[in-house]
């Protein structure tokens, strides 16, 4: 399911966790956009909820504590990151034109908020020297089972290169999952295979992925960053576990014989 919207300032729902095609997507996800003076309290009872500034200034009140944000962009800056339990809140005020994807499930947990800043954030650089360069791309991870073992969700971003791959070799698995895209010129697209359909992603697209390998492709000129989140399932959850397409498994040997072409 890929979902578009052109989304205006304040809070901008794009899914619900009981929507999602087959098994259920199980997660809100929603845009946040302020202006500078702007307010805006996250309060769930009984879902934890996480969001990751896009890009812009804000400060963010949680916990008895005050951080000041500033974030110019995702593809040359890490994230900041809130994660919270069902029943805490936070105060975000806009220092300035800010942009936040948010990110909910339920949870009964109880665990303590966790500012994750730009230098917290795990980054793996991925595809280097594999298929001739063109996967090479950033992930980031903020949480996940590793560091927030409480948590039913996992959180983090993936910087995809003008014109390059992401998500690939093509993989799957049970967990339903959700790609949030953010382009660097607002014309910018591309391509997700979402279960088992080839749709145009564009920039605030939102592809909500339940089944089946789900590459990304960014066209060549425009840079892609995309937040990416799954939902763990009772008694299943995702531990960095990939099935891999058995069609192009071999693309994984580190001795494949790939056209380097003639030109």
């Amino acid at each position: 399911m890929y979902i578009s919207k052109e989304p205006i300032r304040g809070y901008n729902e794009y899914l619900r966790l009981e929507e999602g095609e087959g098994i259920k997507a199980m997660m809100d996800v929603a845009l946040l956009i302020m202006e500078e003076g702007d307010t805006y309290t996250f309060a769930e009872a009984e879902k934890e909820m996480a969001w990751i500034l896009f890009n812009g200034k804000a400060k963010v009140e949680f916990g008895g504590k005050t951080v000041e944000m500033d974030r110019p962009n995702p593809f040359d800056y890490n994230p900041y990151c809130l994660h919270l339990c069902a029943g805490d809140t936070c105060t975000i005020t806009a220092l300035g034109h800010a942009e936040f994807y948010v990110q909910k499930t339920l949870n009964d947990k109880k665990f303590d908020a966790k500012l994750y800043l730009p230098e917290d954030t795990d980054t793996w650089e991925r595809g280097v020297n594999e298929l001739q360069d063109t996967t090479r791309r950033n992930v980031r991870t903020c949480f996940d089972l590793g560091n927030a073992p409480y948590s039913n969700m996992v959180l983090g971003e993936v910087v995809n290169l003008p014109g390059r791959w992401s998500s690939y070799p093509p993989h799957w698995h049970p967990q339903p999952e959700v790609y949030f895209y953010r382009f660097d010129k607002p014309q910018g697209y591309g391509a997700n295979w979402c279960n088992g359909k080839v749709v145009e992603i564009g920039h605030n697209g939102l592809s909500v992925i339940t089944e089946q390998p789900h590459p990304v492709v960014a066209c060549p000129g425009y840079a892609l960053c995309y937040a990416w989140g799954i939902r763990h399932l009772d008694g299943n959850p995702w531990d960095k576990t990939r099935i891999d397409d058995e069609t192009h498994e071999w693309l994984l040997d580190p001795n494949a014989k790939i056209w380097e072409g003639n030109l």
